[in-house]
């Protein structure tokens, strides 16, 4: 059985068809996010004071009406449950209850204790939130938070991007809700804050002034609660600052103000001005770089000083014989120096030094790696603990032996513990230096829109009676803005008056400026250049184009690539093998020592065997960080993701970029993708029985329920000729049993008679005759790159449109380019073999298939793959959507329909064919940097690991310090990254000018 549960984690308006056709709404529609909501309004009981849910579910071995009665009366006896509904015929129940109080889950354990099966809750009711993880350092920690998650029951998938340093997660809120969903990634070790749920779709916060006491907030509360359109409000007590989630079809952020300031009376004015909340990841990426500093400053302070006591004076003498001044027996003052100066590096410097420190927060490695090894992970904090407690607490040893004894000779390792933890942190500094530049290209994005907007008051005949400066946040749809020449345009919306050139470089990268007129759709964050706009807003905050496409791209940086499995497979074995290899290298170098295989010469004055055995394991542990094995990919993907978006190519994750690149085949639709997409009528024909008012009638009447562009050409034409034979009827006539013949055209009775319209093979399915002079016609238009469409009356062809469509100006460079790329050109159209011989004719491609229906064209994408082509399909119609589903790599036009772009796996805003070559060009450049920062990453790790073991010290003297073995693990991430930020700099390889 099916539940069918209010979901608060989703907006209501996701269930709405509401401006199909509008700009780029569809783009990240979700089809695994679907919720029902059968709640009152507003979600209150009838009360008004709670929140109402209701579930239903199926209930098995119910035999009678006794036994429905004993399930209402044991579950409606239950804290939070409002009514009980239990069919036992159906077999089925309704419970409606108060999620503050009680959850499904717990209602459905009742009715199991009753004795019945009660089957599972369905995933179809599924909320989402975004979490911000803290704590991840590689590859692993990633993979450790997804393991926590999806132990979570309810959970029903997770993903952990590590560069992005956060999670999305899919969850049943019958079950579970995001506050337990923090709770485990805690319990796994790491920081989890939460930072949107689907409820934060449309959400607005204001901040209250004129509150006196408590009640004040009450009253606003409740004023705002009974606003129609409504869903949630959150007061803030001590901030007097109200957060609002509403329905933007029903009321908006003004409208919300209003009722605030209506909700005072008599003494008490209230008034509420829009309040921003701080970017909480800006925010958070600043607080982070100035811990990391800080705290690599605080451990300079004492690291410095341990290095120069160690390594430096004992160089210089008699500068640093001081060191050498025994307090009590063999204890010196360099030793004791020393152990001061590394404790608090050891155990302090990693959070806070100045004021005070958390206990959680007290042992930086020490906490991580014992979380990593109670969730049975092991990540770099493992190497780090063991690498430099054995280095700390071997030369705590010695402290203590040379403090007792009067004889003992030993050195102590305290510089390698200090300089370790430095390095370490110098590292983590630069990583998130460099590791905040990759969303560059997606912060410019979001910083587009303008801050302000001239809002209009218009009268009931249109005319202006005020202009307002406000908020962007602010405005609401069907709002009348006024764009002046120089201005950026706040929000999406359709021009109503005035004429202009609007640049939209900045969203499309088209560099040449668009002409707008009234009817023409406008896109949020794109500058006006010469003439004034009066513009009517249609979709607001996350709704606008800017918004989804910002959206699209970070689902894009959180999902991961194919090609990060090798780094999440080599991290599974990882660290243990790193640990064993330590250990065993320990083990060889003691044991020869002891045993006298290798001369003691080999060993330093200031050393034994055991002293050089533990430098040489303490240098494998720290050399071998996975941290940039786990950043080669989501790095560059989330780099190259920002600047195709930038450049007006949306990929849709690191799925579809790394498909892209070995693409080898790229299929094209005719129209409106080689085409401009824009078709014309240059001539018509009247056959012989017909006359021309007859034709054009017949004509009008059929197409008019067509939305093909050749369609409304035929359509305008057909129009336009009647009116030069005469007036037009009044009225079009209606079409009954009307048809959409995919691929061949229309049909249906206009009053008594059948009519036809469309291409030759339309007319042979329905045996339609076609004489010697017919098909003279068609072959005459079809050599002129024309396509011919028939109109047939009762049976006979009456008449014929030649339409053409011209070819794009990029369409043969672009077809040129890709074959020196070593990638083949295919055309795939529902057009005739003439025509489409034709066009491909004129732009190069060599091999065609007409006349091939919806269906078809996805058959041939098969047919191609089956013969090991990785193919790529190019289109902009809802004809293309199978096509583009059963290509390798789909890519929409952006200016082609909804259902379209939501097929295909990358978005081409532009309706300009160089972004296909743009598009494999950035995915197999990202795939290159990919692979070289995996070179990096386990270069570092193959040349590092055996130098550190000491495999040139017998022949050379070189051994590699903990220290400087440290500093190359550092060295390692940052060169990653920094690789990855090579991807800022890509150009597309063609570039059209207007």
């Amino acid at each position: 059985m099916y539940a069918l549960i209010s979901c608060p984690g989703l907006d209501n308006k996701e269930m709405e068809v509401n401006g199909k056709d509008e700009l780029m709404q569809p783009l990240l529609k979700s089809s695994d996010s679907v919720a029902v909501n059968i709640s009152q309004p507003n979600g209150l009981n009838h009360n008004g004071d709670k929140k109402v849910k209701t579930v239903m579910f199926k209930i098995r071995g119910i035999e009678c009406a006794s036994c429905s009665n004993s399930i209402e009366s044991m579950v409606g006896k239950l804290s939070g449950v409002v009514s009980v509904m239990v069919s036992p015929l159906e077999g089925q129940a309704v419970v409606r209850y108060i999620p503050d109080l009680i959850n499904a889950k717990t209602i459905k354990e009742t009715v199991k204790d009753t004795g019945f099966e009660v089957d599972d809750f369905p995933d179809q009711d599924i909320s989402v939130c975004r979490l911000r993880i803290k704590g991840m350092a590689c590859t692993s920690c990633s993979e450790s938070v997804e393991r926590a998650l999806l132990m979570v029951e309810g959970v029903k998938k997770a993903v952990v991007g590590l560069a992005l340093e956060e999670a999305k997660v899919h969850f049943d809120p019958n079950v579970t809700d995001s506050d337990r969903i923090i709770e485990a990634v805690e319990d796994a070790g790491f920081g989890a804050d939460l930072i949107s749920s689907g409820s934060d779709v449309n959400k607005v916060h204001l901040k209250i002034e004129g509150i006196n006491s408590p009640e004040d907030l009450t009253v606003i509360k409740s004023s705002l609660e009974t606003l129609e359109g409504v869903n949630h409000v959150d007061m803030d007590l001590e901030g007097h600052k109200v957060t609002i989630s509403y329905d933007p079809d029903i009321t908006g952020p003004r409208s919300l103000i209003q009722c605030i300031r209506d909700a005072g009376s008599g003494t008490h004015f209230y008034q509420a001005s829009f309040y921003i909340p701080p970017r909480r990841r800006e925010t958070e990426r600043q607080h982070e770089i100035q811990m990391y500093r800080n705290q690599f400053w605080w451990s300079c302070l004492f690291s410095v000083p341990v290095f120069i006591f160690s390594m430096v004076l004992p160089m210089l003498p008699p500068y640093g014989n001081w060191l050498d001044y025994k307090i009590h027996n063999m204890l010196m003052v360099g030793m004791l120096l020393r152990w001061i100066l590394c404790t608090p590096v050891q155990f302090i410097i990693g959070q806070s030094f100045i004021v005070s420190w958390f206990l959680d927060l007290l042992f930086r490695f020490y906490v991580g790696s014992y979380h990593a090894l109670r969730r049975r992970s092991a990540n770099m904090d493992v190497l780090v603990a063991l690498g430099t407690n054995a280095a700390y607490f071997y030369s705590l040893y010695i402290v203590i032996k040379a403090f007792t004894s009067d004889t003992f000779v030993g050195e102590d390792f305290f510089e390698t513990s200090a300089m370790l933890i430095s390095f370490i942190l110098l590292g983590k500094y630069l990583e998130v230096v460099a590791k905040g530049k990759t969303s560059d290209a997606l912060a410019k994005l979001t910083d587009l829109a303008p801050e302000t907007a001239c809002l209009l008051t218009l009268d009931g005949d249109g005319n202006v009676i005020s202009e307002t400066e406000i908020s962007t946040q602010l405005l609401q749809r069907n709002d009348v803005i006024k764009i002046v020449p120089g201005a950026k345009v706040p929000v999406d919306g359709v021009v109503i008056n005035g004429q202009s050139h609007v640049n939209e470089s900045m969203i499309t990268g088209e560099a040449r400026p668009i002409a707008k007129r009234p009817g023409d759709k406008v896109i949020g964050g794109t500058m006006n250049e010469n003439g004034c706009l009066l513009v009517k807003a249609t979709h607001v905050g996350p709704e606008t184009a800017l918004s989804q496409i910002v959206q699209l791209v970070e689902a894009a940086q959180l999902a991961r690539a194919p090609v990060q499995k090798l780094a999440d497979q080599i991290s599974r074995f990882f660290v243990p093998t790193v640990v064993l290899a330590a250990f065993l290298t320990w083990l060889g170098w003691f044991v020869l020592g002891q045993a006298g295989i290798f001369p003691k010469s080999w060993i330093p004055e200031d050393m034994d065997a055991f002293e050089l055995a533990l430098q040489f394991g303490i240098s494998v542990l720290v050399v071998a960080c996975p941290c940039a094995l786990g950043l080669a990919t989501p790095t560059a993907v989330m780099v190259a993701t920002g600047k195709g978006a930038s450049q007006g190519v949306l990929i849709k994750g690191g799925n579809a970029l790394e498909k892209a690149h070995k693409v080898n085949t790229v299929v094209f639709d005719k129209t409106g993708t080689l085409t401009v997409g824009r078709p014309a009528v240059v001539s018509a024909k009247l056959f012989p029985g017909f006359s021309m008012e007859e034709l054009c009638d017949m004509t009008v009447a059929a197409e008019v329920n067509s939305e093909h562009p050749m369609a409304k050409a035929v359509l305008e034409h057909a129009k336009k000729l009647r009116q030069n034979h005469g007036s037009p009827p009044e009225h079009v006539p209606d079409v009954v049993d009307f048809e959409v013949h995919p691929g061949a055209g229309v049909g249906g009775k206009v009053g008594d008679r059948r009519v036809l319209v469309g291409n030759k093979r339309l007319m042979r399915s329905f045996n339609v005759p076609i004489g010697p002079e017919i098909e003279n016609y068609i072959s005459e238009t079809e050599q002129l790159a024309r396509t011919c469409v028939l109109v047939a009356i009762d049976g006979r062809v009456a008449g014929a449109f030649a339409v053409t469509d011209p070819v794009k100006p990029e369409a043969e460079r672009v077809v040129s380019y890709l074959h020196s790329m070593g990638i083949s050109s295919i055309m795939v159209t529902g057009d005739n073999w003439a025509t489409a011989t034709a066009i491909a004719k004129q732009v190069g491609i060599q091999k065609v298939f007409a006349e091939t229906d919806p269906l078809g064209k996805a058959d041939k994408i098969k047919d191609l793959q089956l013969k090991g082509a990785t193919v790529a399909m190019v289109g902009d119609g809802i004809n293309d959507s199978p096509a583009l589903v059963a290509a390798d790599v789909g890519m929409a036009i952006g200016a082609g329909t909804d259902v379209a772009i939501e097929a295909a796996d990358i978005v081409l805003i532009k309706n300009n064919l160089e972004d296909v070559i743009t598009a494999i060009d950035l995915s197999r450049k990202t795939i290159y940097r990919i692979r070289l920062n995996y070179v990096w990453a386990l270069g570092y790790n193959i040349l590092g690991m055996p130098i550190a073991a000491g495999v040139l010290f017998p022949f050379t003297g070189i051994r590699l310090p903990p220290w400087l073995a440290g500093a190359c693990m550092a060295a390692s991430s940052i060169s990653v990254v920094c690789s990855s930020l090579l991807l800022q700099s890509y150009k597309k390889p063609l570039h059209f000018g207007g």
